[in-house]
C-alpha cells in the first residue's frame, strides 16, 4: 500500500529545498504532486495559511439553497453494526465510519470553495471541494506537531463546552486517537510530548455552529528523517484520526464496513515551503459522481457508542461554513 514512487519524489523535492503542494487519498495508494510553476499552471486551486493562489475580494455571498438527504438509520445501522461487533471482539478500540450523503445545492463546487471559511481550502474542479478544519502534522524547524481534532457538539445546547469534555464516550475516543498520534509521532521524532489536551474550537456554520475538541502534540524529528518528507509522511500514514486504532485491522474494518470507496476524503493535503511544511486531513468534504454531489462525513465509534447520537453526528457534519 506504501510503495508509491512519490513519496521518493517527496523525499527529493524537501532534501533540495524545493517547495511543492501533495494530496494523497485515504488508501495511500494514489499521491499528487505540484511544485510552484505546476501549481500556478494547473487549474487546482488551494487557500492555504501559508500558501493560496486565489484572491476572493469581498464578493457577496449569494443566497443559497441546501438540502441533504441522509441514508436512514437503519441503513446506517448495517454498517455501524460491522464495526461494534468488531470492537466487542477486541479486533479495534476505536473505528472512525464514515457514510456518503448525497446532496441538493443552487452554489457550485468554485462557489462553495470561495465563499466558505476555513483553515484549509481546497478545489480539483469538476471532482471535489474540501473546507477542513484540521491540521494533520505541521514540521517547523525540525520539529513536528499533530493537532487531532475528535469529538463535536451543537454549540447551542447548554453548558456545551462542559459537556464535551466530560462525555464518557467522547473523552473515550480523544484520549485513544491522543494515545494513537502520540505512539505515531514517536515513530519519527524524539521527546513526544502532548502540549495542548482538550482545547475546544468554535466551528461557525450557516446550518449550526458546533464546538471541536482537538489536543497539540509535539516532538523534535529524528536525523534520519530531517528534510524527508515523504519518508515522514510513509511512517505516519493513513491518518489516525480518521482511521482508528489499530490501524492495519481497523483498515479491514471501514472497509467492510462502508462499502464505498472515500477516494481522496480523509486522505491528506500540505504544502512544503522549501523549509517547514503544513498539512491537514481533508475532512469536510463534497464530491461530485455522475453529475450529483455527495457529501463525506462520520466519526469515530468505540464500544461506548450509541446509535443513534452516532447518526446524528453523521448528520450534523453535512455543512458548509457559509455565512
Amino acid at each position: 500500500m506504501f510503495q508509491n514512487p512519490q513519496f521518493q519524489r517527496m523525499d527529493d523535492l524537501s532534501e533540495r529545498k524545493e517547495p511543492f503542494f501533495f494530496l494523497i487519498n485515504f488508501l495511500v495508494d494514489e499521491v499528487r504532486i505540484f511544485t510552484k510553476n505546476e501549481i500556478q499552471n494547473n487549474s487546482l486551486l488551494i487557500d492555504f495559511p501559508n500558501v493560496t493562489n486565489v484572491y476572493n475580494g469581498h464578493a457577496i455571498i449569494p443566497n443559497f439553497e441546501w438540502k441533504s438527504f441522509p441514508e436512514t438509520l437503519e441503513d446506517y445501522q448495517k454498517g455501524f453494526e460491522i464495526v461494534q461487533e468488531n470492537l466487542k471482539k477486541g479486533n479495534s478500540y476505536l473505528t472512525n465510519y464514515t457514510r456518503k450523503t448525497e446532496i441538493e445545492t443552487n452554489l457550485t463546487l468554485e462557489d462553495i470553495f470561495k465563499f466558505s471559511k476555513a483553515k484549509y481550502k481546497i478545489l480539483v474542479p469538476d471532482k471535489f471541494v474540501c473546507f477542513s478544519p484540521e491540521t494533520f502534522i505541521e514540521i517547523i524547524d525540525n520539529k513536528i506537531f499533530t493537532h487531532p481534532m475528535k469529538g463535536t457538539i451543537d454549540a447551542e445546547i447548554e453548558d456545551a463546552e462542559n459537556i464535551l469534555k466530560n462525555d464518557p464516550k467522547e473523552k473515550a475516543e480523544h484520549y485513544t486517537v491522543v494515545d494513537l498520534l502520540r505512539n505515531d509521532l514517536s515513530m519519527v521524532a524524539n521527546n513526544v510530548r502532548v502540549k495542548d489536551f482538550q482545547r475546544i474550537d468554535f466551528i461557525k456554520t450557516k446550518q449550526k455552529n458546533l464546538l471541536a475538541m482537538s489536543s497539540e502534540i509535539e516532538g523534535e524529528i529524528k536525523p534520519q528523517f530531517q528534510n524527508k518528507i515523504g519518508s515522514i509522511l510513509q511512517k505516519l500514514l493513513p491518518a489516525g484520526s480518521i482511521l482508528g486504532a489499530p490501524k492495519p485491522k481497523t483498515l479491514e474494518i471501514i472497509l467492510e464496513a462502508e462499502k464505498y470507496d472515500r477516494g481522496f476524503y480523509t486522505g491528506i493535503a500540505g504544502y512544503f515551503d522549501g523549509k517547514n511544511l503544513d498539512s491537514c486531513v481533508m475532512i469536510r468534504f463534497i464530491e461530485k459522481e455522475n453529475g450529483k454531489l455527495f457529501f463525506k462525513s462520520g466519526g469515530g465509534i468505540t464500544h461506548q457508542s450509541e446509535l443513534t447520537s452516532e447518526y446524528e453526528e453523521m448528520k450534523n457534519k453535512i455543512y458548509v461554513p457559509i455565512y
